[in-house]
């Protein structure tokens, strides 16, 4: 059997680059996967922060709320 440069190539074809461009097209592919997986985790984080608005409205109620304990351990204190 005789071994042409037409089946040469084809052997080379289907055993050397094929693999390669299935392999490219598949690590695309996971990128473009991590990509949007990447982009919906900063969309989750970024709702699940708190704003300066709510962080000043809780940090008053709590500094109201230490100073009724602190007014009620000094009336306790003086009586």
């Amino acid at each position: 059997m005789e071994l042409s440069f037409y089946v040469v190539w084809n052997i080379f074809v289907t055993l050397v680059i094929a693999p390669l461009f299935y392999s490219i097209r598949k690590n695309e592919n996971e990128a473009k996967r991590i990509d949007i997986l990447v982009n919906k985790t900063r969309e989750e984080i970024a709702r699940d922060y708190l704003t300066r608005n709510a962080h000043n409205v809780e940090y008053s109620r709590l500094m109201d709320k230490i100073d009724k304990l602190d007014a009620k351990i000094d009336k306790l204190i003086t009586n």
